[in-house]
């Protein structure tokens, strides 16, 4: 056998094998895709697919697409805690996936070539901990509610707060 047909063996050998596991995989995929487990932690990570009665805590729930307990976790807070100490994990956890003001760069850098890249920050993080902060603030505000006499309750959402992290400090 000559070099060039052996190579060329090998080459339609190759591409024969790599098309079969990628068939392959693209079936595993869509099998995946189909497939979604009752009762795993895959199915339904915010239990929101579980919040269907018609219960205050449930449309809360569904409104905010966070449970509770989830809220809970991302903040890093206890149930129960004041509200002060929540507000103050939100604002560090706010403030840690901010955007940062990019570095000065300096004219005379002994190092040269590569500057420093500006450090990374998480939009989406910063939203989860956002909506977090929401969802506890309307369960809050729901019990209240609940501990008033009936004569001065009023409907869900009816204080118009502001989102961001210093709505307190007016």
């Amino acid at each position: 056998m000559s070099s060039p047909r052996v190579i060329v063996q090998i080459l339609i050998t190759g591409a024969q094998i790599f098309g079969k596991a990628l068939y392959e995989a693209g079936k595993q995929a869509v099998k995946n895709a189909k497939h979604s487990p009752h009762g795993g932690i895959a199915s339904d990570i915010t239990g929101v697919r579980n919040a269907t009665s018609t219960s205050v805590t449930d449309k809360l729930t569904r409104d905010h697409r966070m449970t509770l307990d989830e809220a809970h976790l991302i903040l890093n807070v206890k149930r129960g805690e004041a509200m002060e100490q929540i507000l103050k994990s939100y604002e560090h956890l706010f403030k840690a996936n901010s955007p940062r003001p990019a570095p000065d760069p300096v004219a005379g850098s002994p190092r040269g070539g590569k500057q420093p890249t500006a450090p990374e920050y998480s939009h989406y993080l910063q939203s989860k901990v956002v909506r977090a902060r929401e969802r506890i603030e309307a369960e809050v505000e729901l019990t209240q509610q609940e501990a008033r006499p009936p004569g001065e309750k009023q409907g869900l959402g009816a204080s118009n707060k502001s989102s961001s992290p210093d709505a307190g400090s007016s």
